[in-house]
């Protein structure tokens, strides 16, 4: 068994307080979110309008939980990174980009909902067609911010994490962004998430997920089993889980539904 050697914060810090240590960049871009995600709620409680049989405001709502998730979950992991890379010109660049790229998303996103119109798979005029190819790249680009993470945590050979915990930050985190683009490049191709009684959604919900499955997986992994037995476990899971996203894929491409 061995120990997961994790940056320690100030006692009596919040989550919070804690996220914006290790990575300001992007706690600040989950606080935005969260606190746009309270007119949304008003939005949607009020709104009387429905496009494609849900509320307008529905889809704004989870692209800016999900966002707050996704840039939240990296400011954490940022206490992983090499030391001195998040205060790298280089870092606080990207990581700008990055934020501007989920702010195209989000005002993209909640401007087709004032409008009542689709965001995604709208391609019925030319400045929509245009407007969708541009959020795709946005979307691509900002998801890069996961492989990044991951290859810097794998190549950091002084890192104190526990080997199995490092190798499935690295590997959860490179997944995410190969099965993500993977999953919404195929929804992008069709023009539309359903096929049949099939969702694409829900393996792309799974493929973001792969940031934190696999991570927990070697977390518990390294706390439980000797070195080699811990990173094999991890490679496992990692394996089974790619195979699990991909199952899901494979069958709404079918048109089944999951269950």
């Amino acid at each position: 068994m061995t120990a997961v050697a994790l940056p320690m914060t100030a006692t009596g810090a919040s989550p919070a307080l804690a996220l914006f240590r290790r990575e300001p960049i992007f706690a600040a871009g989950a606080l935005v979110l969260l606190a746009l995600a309270a007119p949304m709620l008003v939005a949607f409680a009020l709104e009387q309008r429905t496009l494609l049989g849900e509320n307008l405001w529905i889809k704004p709502l989870k692209f800016a939980l999900a966002l707050a998730t996704y840039l939240a979950t990296l400011a954490w992991y940022a206490g992983f990174l090499p030391p001195g890379t998040t205060a790298a010109r280089w870092y606080r660049v990207y990581a700008g980009a990055v934020l501007v790229a989920v702010a195209g998303e989000m005002a993209w996103i909640g401007g087709a909902a004032m409008h009542g119109v689709p965001s995604h798979f709208n391609i019925h005029s030319p400045a929509m067609a245009a407007a969708y190819q541009l959020m795709g790249v946005f979307a691509v680009f900002l998801t890069t911010a996961a492989p990044v993470y991951g290859i810097l945590i794998l190549r950091d050979r002084r890192s104190r994490l526990d080997a199995a915990f490092r190798l499935s930050l690295g590997v959860g985190l490179i997944l995410t962004f190969a099965l993500t683009v993977a999953a919404a490049g195929a929804m992008a191709q069709r023009l539309t998430h359903s096929v049949g009684e099939g969702d694409l959604r829900v393996a792309h919900f799974f493929a973001t997920h792969a940031m934190h499955a696999v991570p927990l997986a070697g977390f518990l992994a390294g706390r439980l089993l000797p070195v080699a037995a811990a990173r094999a476990c991890v490679a496992a899971f990692a394996l089974l889980y790619t195979g699990f996203v991909a199952w899901t894929f494979l069958r709404a491409w079918s048109g089944h539904a999951l269950l």
